[in-house]
């Protein structure tokens, strides 16, 4: 097993595929030429599976089409949502050979015909859909903003998943109001602290929160009420509030959503963002799917009328993408500008790492192992990999997936923050 993590870190450190014998001659702007094409790094999704589908490689670099900007990438955000493409694991998957990634930031360095409002030179943060884990992205207008003078580019980076799904949550589909109740699940990941940073801007909101018992000490202070994520929350939250609370913010789904509705008070809103209960293993399992999906209560209107609750889902990525709805989340992104320069919210980066260790990055998240949010650094320069890295390669040449409540005896390489 050590001579197989040898080869593993060999690996990763070479990740870059040597497509040709020679090197492409680097450009001025760091950017790197075959003939007359310039090409950029990117990570690449080769087919769906394991962390063995992803590798480094280079591609022909984008140019914008009219309405799009062309953005010369710093960092880019790392999601859950990212693993479960990766699997596969989502609705009407696209096709492989992908670049994954839906987020980033970076410096504008082109614009498209019809582009107004924007500059080159101008620091930016973006959604893309997909080919975010790239040197370079085109974008469309619709879905860039400036940020802040002040702002990093890895907080920037952090900043549009995160934020922009909590505060649609809370304020637009919630109304989060003074002195309500909130409970979120994954109360240490990226959407938790930023549910959690914009619960503390409304005067008396109560936050209960779940998350793994390693993270407590660490995100204490931001919650009002801490659980266990394997402890009965239920019978805990009710202890405390007998009533249950106004908000139940779901990213598990399975037999939390039951768990959530029975929670709620009466006006109470449940909102489902996510599924990460369907993510057990390294690949895709139609077993964790069919539980998950047998453990949802059956939802009953008619019961939902007496009981006066509500229940709703959403998806960020689906409403900017799919229902055309940006001019909405450019409005909600004004707002949490103006909450960043009062000092009221701040992204929390739980660690930077290079294109080369997307693999190690994905495992970090996939071991809930992280506090906030997980971000690739274009210009970070690898560290060598621990010959005991978690991604070892199995005699059947396949990366053998951690067991689940491994993460806090696991020691992961070094990373920043």
């Amino acid at each position: 097993m050590a001579k197989e993590g040898v080869e593993k870190a060999e690996e990763t450190e070479q990740m870059i595929e040597k497509e040709t014998s020679k090197e492409p001659a680097e450009g001025g702007d760091g950017s790197h030429r075959l003939g007359d094409a310039q090409e950029m790094r990117a990570v690449v999704l080769a087919g769906f599976g394991g962390l063995n589908k992803l590798r480094l490689s280079r591609k022909a670099m984008p140019e914008p089409q009219d309405g799009e900007l062309k953005i010369r990438v710093k960092a880019c955000g790392l999601n859950f949502i990212d693993l479960m493409v990766r699997q596969g694991n989502i609705d009407n998957p696209p096709k492989t050979p992908l670049v994954p990634g839906f987020e980033c930031s970076g410096i504008v360095e082109a614009l498209g015909d019809s582009v107004k409002g924007y500059e080159i030179g101008d620091r930016v943060m973006a959604f893309v859909n997909y080919n975010a884990w790239a040197e370079v992205v085109c974008t469309p207008v619709e879905f860039v903003y400036k940020i802040p003078d002040d702002m990093s580019f890895s907080e920037a980076a952090a900043f549009p998943m995160n934020f922009v799904t909590a505060y649609t949550m809370l304020f637009e589909i919630a109304n989060l109001r003074e002195g309500m109740s909130v409970l979120v699940h994954s109360a240490g990941g990226g959407v938790g602290q930023a549910v959690a940073q914009l619960c503390s801007t409304v005067p008396n909101v109560t936050v209960f929160g779940t998350a793994s018992t390693f993270k407590h000490e660490a995100i204490k202070d931001s919650v009002t009420h801490l659980f266990d994520r394997n402890a009965d929350y239920v019978q805990e939250v009710k202890r405390i509030s007998a009533e249950g609370v106004d908000i139940v913010l779901d990213c598990l789904c399975g037999d939390n959503t039951g768990k959530g509705l029975s929670l709620l008070k009466p006006l109470g809103t449940y909102i489902l963002y996510g599924s990460s209960n369907m993510v057990t293993g390294e690949t895709k399992s139609f077993f964790s799917f069919a539980k998950s999906w047998w453990q949802v209560e059956k939802v009953n209107p008619i019961k939902l009328y007496e009981e006066n609750k509500v229940i709703a889902g959403f998806s960020l990525l689906n409403l900017l993408f799919k229902q055309g709805r940006s001019g909405l989340i450019r409005g909600v992104v004004e707002k949490l500008i103006g909450l960043y320069n009062q000092k009221k919210i701040k992204p929390v980066v739980d660690s930077l790492w290079a294109l080369e260790e997307v693999k190690e990055a994905m495992q970090r998240i996939h071991d809930r192992g992280n506090i906030g949010k997980l971000i690739l650094d274009v210009e970070k320069t690898p560290t060598p990999l621990m010959a005991n890295d978690s991604t070892e390669t199995s005699e059947a040449g396949e990366e053998e997936e951690d067991h689940e409540g491994d993460s806090e005896n696991k020691e992961r390489m070094p990373f920043i923050q």
